[in-house]
């Protein structure tokens, strides 16, 4: 475990000519070099590039020409994003001899405009669906880190790059992040450009980012959202006074520990120190239910979007993908639709009846991560919330009894993904 720093605080040294661009990429490279053998985030790690690439923004800082806010700062690609030049294997031996992309995914592309560094890919869960990579979690090597954006989220936590980006289609950002204790925003399902990412459910494949630090994520979110969120209208600061924050309760959290109960009371209690107005609020739907219609969903997505896999050799496609696909080709075109009416009839009454909140507070996961790599944990706390839309936010700090990183999520209404990012910031999560 390392602390790769402060993304805003590298940045404005960065500015400020008092950090090479060149000498962090060497600090990130340094840190894989002592520790990737046993954590294994990275697949590919691109070394002649990314330092060409520091080298010319430390030359355009030199000279005050800034390109945006991660001017500098290197970020490492779940390997189904595509990267001009890099081949995106998607962790499977059916990608063996692809060709190199020929263009950056459009996630890619918007970090580059505002001067990020491609560091490399970091590995997924094959096609990011459960059949596991081979990261380790960096806090206890015989734990899983989560998936499928397993490497998004130990390359960070074991301080090797400050910032990563994934995707989610159930829980692939916002889980891996609880279990390796680092922080990710997951924005409104849907709401970012997927061109050049490789698809699994296209209506939930959303890109999210991971930093050590709520900070860290919602800055890169920030910088690179203009096209699906547009300018903001107004810079006046949020009132603390003015934030109400939902403790939410539903059936499924009698499935939480004890330790991720805590976990969330002690972020609800910082959201109050901090001015925040704390109400109880009982879900208005039956967050399982929204659970099964997503996994449904997804299934009978994910069997249409990946079906060549169905005609290559068994061998060649993890078993729980294969399953999940012929599964999903059983699934009549009429019964998908009435289950996606069913979900967004679930999504207009859970956000019309459960009355006036900012955010939402709720377990990331009912405990730490597993012992164990043969699976990548449970997805059951934040499926839903991607399903109902909501921007999230997964807030590390809390520690289990045995040692292992807790999280708690703050989810905001879909859509208005920049209200999370000031509430973020002004409760100081």
């Amino acid at each position: 475990m390392a602390d790769p720093g402060c993304v805003s605080e590298m940045a404005r040294s960065i500015s400020e000519r008092s950090l090479s661009p060149v000498d962090l990429v060497k600090r990130c490279l340094e840190r894989i070099e002592a520790v990737d053998r046993d954590v294994e985030a990275w697949r590919y790690v691109d070394t002649d590039r990314a330092l060409a690439t520091a080298a010319e923004r430390e030359r355009e800082a030199a000279r005050g020409e800034l390109r945006g806010p991660l001017h500098g700062i290197p970020v490492g690609v779940k390997d189904i994003i595509d990267v001009e030049g890099l081949t995106t294997q998607c962790q499977s031996p059916t990608r063996a001899g692809v060709a190199p992309a020929a263009a950056d995914a459009e996630v890619v592309a918007a970090l580059r405009s505002v001067g990020a560094i491609v560091l490399g890919k970091v590995h997924t869960t094959e096609f990011a669906f459960l059949d596991p990579a081979p990261t380790r979690n960096p806090h206890h090597l015989e734990h899983t880190p989560g998936g499928s954006s397993s490497g998004s989220a130990a390359a960070v936590a074991s301080g090797t790059v400050p910032l990563a980006i994934g995707t989610q289609t159930m829980a692939s950002v916002n889980r891996p992040a609880a279990y390796c204790g680092v922080a990710s925003f997951k924005p409104t399902t849907g709401s970012m450009s997927g061109f050049g990412i490789s698809p699994l459910a296209p209506s939930y494949d959303t890109t999210g980012f991971f930093g050590s630090r709520v900070d860290d994520v919602v800055l890169a979110f920030e910088s690179v959202a203009s096209c699906a969120f547009g300018s903001r209208t107004t810079a006046d600061p949020v009132k603390h006074e003015d934030l109400v924050v939902a403790v939410l309760h539903d059936p499924m959290m009698e499935w939480a520990t004890k330790d991720a109960v805590a976990a969330r009371e002690a972020v609800c209690d910082r959201a109050s120190q901090a001015g925040a107005r704390l109400i109880e609020r009982r879900a208005p739907v039956s967050l399982e239910r929204v659970l099964q219609l997503l996994e449904f969903t997804m299934t009978y997505e994910a069997s249409r979007a990946l079906a060549h896999l169905l005609a290559l050799p068994e061998r060649d496609v993890g078993e729980r993908l294969r399953e999940t696909l012929h599964h999903g080709r059983a699934i009549e075109t009429d019964r998908y639709l009435a289950a996606r009416r069913d979900l967004d009839g679930l999504r207009a009454t859970f956000f019309d009846e459960v009355g006036h909140a900012d955010a939402f507070v709720w377990p990331a996961t009912p405990a730490p991560a597993p012992r164990g790599l043969e699976s990548t944990g449970d997805f059951r706390f934040i499926a839903p919330w991607t399903a109902l839309g909501s921007p999230i936010v997964s807030v590390p700090g809390a520690v289990s009894a045995e040692g292992l990183p807790l999280s708690t999520l703050v989810c905001g209404r879909p859509g208005r993904d920049l209200e999370l990012v000031d509430l973020c910031r002004a409760l100081k999560l």
